[in-house]
This record gives structure tokens, C-alpha cells and sequence, in this order.
């Protein structure tokens, strides 16, 4: 297994302002709690560990709990499959729309968000010795990624599948060709949003070819920003949050799946930026001394404690490369 970093340095504010987030993040809220109220039900056990899950407390009035043994955080109460499904469409929808802050910085994030991944995937692809690939992106439409990867015409062909479809193949019609196999998948933040990871990744496993390749970016829970902020970090929050794993928890999930694991890395470049927002949100916000003097730091010490939080797999932002087992 290897560790590849590769630095793009931007600012917060070019792809997701706090301040900007805030009615985005109320919108989800308020159409999460309308999603629950035909009923839930409750996340007891670990997809990690198949353990008891323990509480850890509230996010805006809905429950987190915590994974003892790997530290990933998960929503305690989701309501059923289908309205799930629903309310990721309904979000996904309005996250593209005017209304919603990422209309306004579009171009920022497909040149520092959507632009290096698709240059990742191509980068890994190549250094597996695979050309032309078929990939598949699981997603819930609809998603600029997909345009950028028929654009840059590296792959032989381009499908999307829905991820609902995809983690619940009982309650869905598949075609052959949404059935059919790939050599690549693209799961962006896709486990951080699914109401059932195990099943997502079973539904990935069936659509890869032997020794197929998977590439995964989430949010992940051991990330410095997560560990001072815990659940108070405003970028924890129904849908698009409703698992946190650790890295150490996504690396047993996928093992537990049938994966080997080529490429983990923490490449994330906004920790220190991430607390330093929050804390002009809420001068409150208890911290260590250590941590104090880091957000204080001046600039270069700042940078270089990023630098060392990407290199020791300690940053919030995680991406995976991960190949199924023949």
C-alpha cells in the first residue's frame, strides 16, 4: 500500500466559505428533519465493526453516535430506503441550482476541486497500466465530474449509477447496461452521504471487473479540523454528512468488502483554515493549548504543519485507491 500526496493549495473561500455554507446547511437541515418526520429508524450497529454503536452527541438536534473501536462517526436515526433516496436527489438537485452558494463558485471548484481529481484518477490509471478504462461514477445526479471525465477523453466510456440504486439493488429496475462491469469507480464523498455503506460497496463490487479499481475521497472523522472541532465542525451535517468514517475505519470497511488497499492519503490543505473560520464563528471554541498556538502560528508555520498533517495521513480530507480482489 502507498501513500501519494500531491499539493494544490487553495484558499477556504474559493470552495467552500464558511459563511456562504450556512444557509446551505440550514436548507439540509430543514428538509433532513422533514425527511424524518414519516418516521426512522434507528443505527445501532457499526458498518465497521458490526459493535454497538455509542453516542456522542447532537448536531443541530439530530443524534451522532461513535464506533468505539475505529473512531468513525455515523447519524443515529435515518428514515427508510426510498425517502432517503428522495432527499438526496432533492439536495443534489439544489446544490446546483442559484440559490445554493456553490452556483456562485462553479469554476473555483471544478479548478480545485472536480479539475484534480479527474487528473488523480488519470495519474493512477496510468501507473496501473490501465488505458482506455471504463468508469463508472456512483453518484446522486446530477454531477459535474462526470462532464469533466468525458471531456478529458482518457476513457473508452463514461456511465453514472445512482448510489441508492446502486447500495438497494431489491427496490430498483437495472437495466443491462446499469449492471454491466468497469474497470474503474469513482466514489466521491459518496460514503459519507449513503444510508448503507456495506451495501454500497457490495453494489460497487458487483459492477467492477476482477482487480478493478476504486477511487474514494470523504471526509474522515480522525482529520485534525474534526478532531478539535468534533461536533461542533459545521461541515458535519445531514445528508451530505451522515457518516464520518475514521481513516482507519475506511481502510477495514473496504478490506471487509474485498478490497486491497494501493493509495491512502490525507491530502487535504484546509485543517488549520477550517478551525481558524470557525473560530471567528464562535471565539468560544475550547482548544489546547498546542492547538491555540498552531491556528495562531504565522503563515509558515501554518503551512507546515499542514504539510505535516498530509504526510501523516492527519488531515480531514481523505483519498483512497482501492483494488477488488479476484
Amino acid at each position: 500500500m502507498r501513500s501519494i500526496q500531491k499539493e494544490y493549495s487553495f484558499p477556504l473561500s474559493s470552495v467552500k466559505p464558511l459563511k456562504r455554507l450556512m444557509s446551505y446547511r440550514e436548507h439540509c437541515l430543514s428538509r433532513t428533519r422533514f425527511a424524518c418526520r414519516k418516521g426512522t429508524k434507528r443505527r445501532e450497529i457499526s458498518p465497521v465493526f458490526g459493535t454497538p454503536l455509542e453516542p456522542m452527541g447532537q448536531v443541530d438536534g439530530f443524534m451522532y453516535a461513535r464506533c468505539p473501536e475505529s473512531g468513525s462517526l455515523f447519524l443515529s436515526e435515518l428514515p427508510d430506503s426510498l425517502e432517503w433516496g428522495r432527499l438526496l436527489s432533492e439536495i443534489s438537485h439544489y446544490r446546483y441550482s442559484p440559490e445554493a452558494f456553490h452556483h456562485l463558485l462553479a469554476q473555483s471548484r471544478t479548478d480545485h476541486v472536480y479539475a484534480p481529481k479527474v487528473e488523480w484518477i488519470q495519474e493512477t490509471l496510468a501507473l496501473q497500466g490501465v488505458r482506455r478504462a471504463r468508469i463508472l461514477e456512483v453518484v446522486t445526479p446530477p454531477s459535474p465530474v462526470s462532464l469533466l471525465l468525458n471531456e478529458c477523453k482518457a476513457f473508452s466510456e463514461v456511465q453514472t449509477s445512482d448510489e441508492m440504486a446502486l447500495a438497494h439493488p431489491e427496490g430498483s429496475s437495472l437495466s443491462h447496461y446499469e449492471t454491466s462491469q468497469v474497470e474503474s469507480v469513482l466514489l466521491l464523498e459518496s460514503l459519507d452521504r449513503i444510508d448503507d455503506p456495506v451495501g454500497l460497496l457490495n453494489g460497487v463490487s458487483g459492477r467492477l471487473v476482477s482487480n478493478g479499481l476504486l477511487f474514494i475521497t470523504a471526509l474522515v472523522a480522525s482529520g485534525f479540523d474534526m478532531q478539535v472541532l468534533g461536533l461542533k465542525n459545521l461541515y458535519l451535517y445531514p445528508p451530505d454528512r451522515v457518516n464520518c468514517f475514521s481513516l482507519r475505519g475506511l481502510k477495514i470497511l473496504l478490506e471487509h468488502a474485498g478490497f486491497t488497499l494501493l493509495e491512502v492519503s490525507t491530502p487535504g490543505v484546509l485543517d488549520v483554515e477550517i478551525i481558524q473560520a470557525h473560530l471567528q464563528e464562535d471565539s468560544s471554541i475550547s482548544m489546547s493549548g498546542f492547538e491555540r498556538q498552531i491556528v495562531d502560528a504565522d503563515e509558515e508555520t501554518r503551512e507546515g504543519f499542514q504539510a505535516f498533517l498530509q504526510e501523516r495521513g492527519l488531515s480531514s480530507f481523505a483519498r483512497i485507491v482501492a483494488r477488488k480482489r479476484s
